[in-house]
């Protein structure tokens, strides 16, 4: 740590810029990473609501809709069926309208459809099955939120492309512009360099200096542009809050794993800090390394 020091104060400015290069490369990646994460949080979470949804007129007998409802369980394309009764939507109803009286002395059980709401196992299967579903009697309407999905699943890889291609351009023009920088900073110790080689000195002692200088450059640049990242997250956490109320939980299916990602979970934040930290340090240490190079030849 003395010897960086030592650095900081000998080459103040050129310190300053790979700073400022690390800390902005790894403010915006950063973001990026938890943006799209809320993303495909969000994607999953609409995915997991009923993608068809089938009223029914309020005349129709029950076994007539679990008639329907047989009929596609047995058809394989449909994951889960939720029966909704005229009693269990009145519930629903008086639930999400107990704060106004008179919408609740307004309606009553009777006027209210049964309904179902239908999972498919694929997005393949949904045209199908509310084609399906519009043919049959006492079928009132057909909700079908295949294209709020699609327009989602689109969105997302679009941002998850331009991503991509942001953040190698991003980290590209990062290790060009820190190996300009470090060039010239370690150009004022060249005559050090030279002295070492000519006394016996391996390239590893030489590099070795230079590398933890760079560890340490990209590890405070990963928690500083972190702890900014946090401040803006709870500072616009109340408008979260607000924007995404009525979505309880958002996550991202890891295979072996379900990461929270809304509610704020600290396991996430963590796992976003340390990829920003593991980046940090290999760009900063690469770039070095490349630096390096000219005068270790």
């Amino acid at each position: 740590m003395k010897e960086f020091f030592l650095s900081l104060k000998r080459t103040p400015y050129q310190s300053l810029a790979i700073f400022l290069v690390l800390f902005f490369t790894l403010f915006l990646s950063t973001t990026l990473f938890i943006s799209l994460s809320f993303f495909h949080g969000i994607l999953g979470y609409v995915e997991t609501r009923p993608q068809v949804t089938v009223y029914f007129q309020t005349n129709i007998e029950e076994s007539q809709i679990f008639k329907i409802k047989d009929e596609l369980i047995n058809s394989n394309k449909v994951l889960n069926i939720k029966y909704i009764s005229q009693k269990e939507a009145f519930k629903i109803y008086k639930e999400l309208n107990k704060d106004n009286p008179l919408l609740l002395e307004m309606v009553s059980a009777e006027i209210l459809p049964p309904s179902l709401e239908i999972y498919a196992k694929k997005p393949i299967f949904l045209p199908e099955i509310a084609e399906f579903l519009k043919k049959q009697p006492g079928v009132d309407e057909v909700v079908f939120q295949k294209d709020i999905v699609n327009r989602l699943i689109s969105l997302t890889k679009i941002l998850r492309y331009a991503s991509f291609i942001f953040f190698i351009f991003l980290i590209l023009m990062t290790i060009i512009i820190l190996v300009a920088v470090l060039s010239f900073k370690i150009a004022l110790k060249k005559d050090e360099i030279h002295l070492l080689r000519l006394l016996g000195a391996t390239k590893t002692y030489i590099r070795k200096p230079f590398l933890q200088e760079a560890f340490i450059f990209g590890l405070v640049s990963a928690i500083a542009s972190f702890v900014i990242l946090l401040i803006i997250i709870f500072y616009f956490y109340p408008f979260l809050q607000s924007y995404l109320r009525g979505i309880p939980v958002l996550t991202i299916n890891l295979n072996f794993y379900q990461l929270t990602v809304w509610p704020i979970n600290y396991l996430f934040l963590a796992i976003s800090f340390l990829i920003s930290a593991f980046f940090g340090i290999i760009i900063s240490v690469f770039s070095t390394f490349i630096a390096l190079n000219k005068y270790l030849e």
